[in-house]
């Protein structure tokens, strides 16, 4: 990976990490360690997410797909554009949960379009926020530094930056 590859994997996977963590769904850790993907592929980084422990919220189905689109809105707000490439699975994610929550009126484009466009713009509403903006940038300067953070080391800068505020 090149350099610029890397920053932006790192702020990539930041981005899910201090999204989810927002939320109430605990990481376990994130990492810029490429790997193999479960159904085949390679990954470049990933957020692992605490299974079975999540807050209660209102809508669990926007949530994950706002975890899965913070990857890339966090990288693109770091590289200044989207990197639909990279960010293909969670897309393909989106993807579906947006047919699972229109059900049989799912043959509508627009709607559909009109969901994942909300969906976008809640995530870079959220994401734009100072708190978090440092909290990702922190936490992809560790990635860097180190490959792998802890979840308890996202929390922490999580934490740092909401004070600093």
């Amino acid at each position: 990976m090149t350099d610029q590859e890397l920053n932006a994997t790192a702020y990539h996977e930041a981005g899910h990490a201090v999204m989810a963590f927002s939320l109430g769904r605990p990481v376990e850790k994130v990492t810029i360690v490429p790997g193999k993907m479960q159904f085949g592929g390679t990954r470049l980084g990933a957020c692992k997410i605490q299974k079975g422990r999540t807050k209660s919220t209102k809508d669990w189905l926007e949530d994950e797909a706002i975890i899965l689109l913070a990857g890339m809105v966090a990288e693109s707000h770091f590289t200044g554009k989207y990197c639909t490439a990279g960010a293909a699975q969670d897309l393909r994610a989106v993807e579906r949960l947006a047919e699972s929550r229109l059900g049989s009126s799912f043959g509508n484009q627009r709607q559909f379009d009109r969901l994942i466009k909300r969906w976008i713009d809640k995530t870079h509403y959220i994401l734009e926020d100072e708190i978090y903006q440092k909290a990702i940038r922190w936490i992809a300067e560790e990635l860097i530094e180190k490959s792998t953070v802890s979840g308890r080391a996202v929390r922490h800068f999580f934490n740092q930056a909401n004070r600093s505020k």
